[in-house]
């Protein structure tokens, strides 16, 4: 399987598939390259070069120790992209992986001229945990409370997560589909917990106010309204305000994990994004 060396030795995988302008995709916490798979498929078809990566301590990269944080993640995704050489480059990050690929953009492949687009989808941008400065966001309280379901029983909360808010199965009239269920467990069961444990920290905590407002390439901001992870009106709306080129498209009544559950609304708007 491909692997690219980090500067700190930890062992990053990737998926890279096809030819012509790169996309490369940032999963989100606690998943995987192949939370992408519609998306990758999809592109791929279209003639597209699609590159996706594990996280550290996720999937099948290394479970090492250190690093759990937005720059470490930005950095081993830095090290895939010039591993690759990738140029002219769309990157679309999920949730956490938004954070990561604002934070790439920002500190790394905007600065080396590698980056033609950015999309943000249901991303934790611009910060979530409620501060002083940001008197609208969640209280600490429901990180410590993911942080203890974590560690009181992952494999556990990990069924209970996309069960419900995670794909808003929970909701009346939505009607829970057991493969994707099953396949987010799979995925997230494959990384490793001390990982997945810090890395709730980082989506939570990390500002990415000064990030989005470095940004200058043309970036969509994707986020439904029924979004139970990461709130609508405390990321996306916000998000696009702070990016000098940046424009917001809502989904009304979408959940976090819209990516999966409604591909064929979000791929064909991300297509026409690209090709703008």
């Amino acid at each position: 399987m491909p692997f690219v060396m980090t500067k700190d030795g930890t062992e990053i995988f990737y998926k890279d598939w096809g030819h012509g302008q790169p996309i490369v995709f940032h999963h989100g916490w606690p998943l995987s390259a192949d939370d992408w798979d519609a998306q990758m498929l999809f592109f791929l078809q279209h003639g597209y070069r699609v590159i996706a990566h594990d996280r550290r301590g996720h999937g099948r990269s290394a479970q090492v120790s250190e690093g759990h944080d937005i720059d470490h993640y930005a950095a081993d995704a830095a090290a895939v992209v010039e591993h690759l050489n990738l140029k002219d480059a769309i990157h679309i990050g999920h949730s956490t992986g938004g954070g990561e690929a604002a934070r790439y953009v920002a500190k790394h492949g905007q600065p080396q001229g590698r980056v033609a687009k950015l999309v943000l989808v249901a991303a934790v941008p611009p910060i979530m945990v409620k501060t002083p400065a940001n008197p609208d966001g969640l209280p600490i309280e429901v990180f410590d409370g993911l942080r203890k379901a974590l560690a009181d029983n992952r494999a556990q909360f990990f069924l209970d997560l996309p069960s419900g808010p995670f794909y808003n199965f929970n909701r009346p009239g939505v009607k829970p589909i057991e493969g994707v269920i099953q396949n987010w467990w799979r995925q997230g069961m494959m990384g490793g917990t001390k990982a997945h444990y810090e890395g709730i920290k980082a989506f939570s905590e990390t500002d990415f106010t000064e990030d989005l407002k470095i940004i200058d390439v043309p970036t969509l901001v994707m986020h439904g309204t029924d979004d139970q992870i990461v709130p609508y009106h405390d990321a996306g709306p916000l998000s696009a305000k702070l990016l000098k080129n940046g424009t917001l498209k809502t989904y009304e009544g979408y959940p976090h994990g819209m990516l999966t559950v409604h591909a064929d609304v979000l791929n064909q708007d991300l297509l026409a994004f690209i090709k703008s």
